[in-house]
């Protein structure tokens, strides 16, 4: 009688439930992964929000570009700053 973990003589074995193993690793990570962006979102969410907000607006100065002088990109790096230092 061959176990699951034992290779057998007919060379099945492990590497036959090899991609239910990866499937369940995958699933695994992904589960921590959602929970860890559950975590993020409650306790860094509203930083996330004003940090996405000025890179939004920094991308669209720069695609606008003659119409946004680099002052005005200038100060928009600053509040980028301001906002990573918070």
């Amino acid at each position: 009688m061959t176990h699951a973990h034992e290779e057998s003589d007919d060379g099945e074995g492990r590497s036959h439930y090899g991609p239910w193993v990866w499937t369940a690793y995958r699933a695994h990570n992904e589960l921590l992964r959602e929970k860890v962006k559950k975590r993020f979102e409650a306790q860094e969410g509203p930083w996330l929000d004003k940090v996405a907000d000025v890179l939004v607006e920094i991308v669209n100065a720069r695609w606008e570009g003659g119409r946004k002088k680099e002052k005005e990109l200038e100060q928009l790096f600053a509040k980028l700053g301001q906002i990573l230092e918070e």
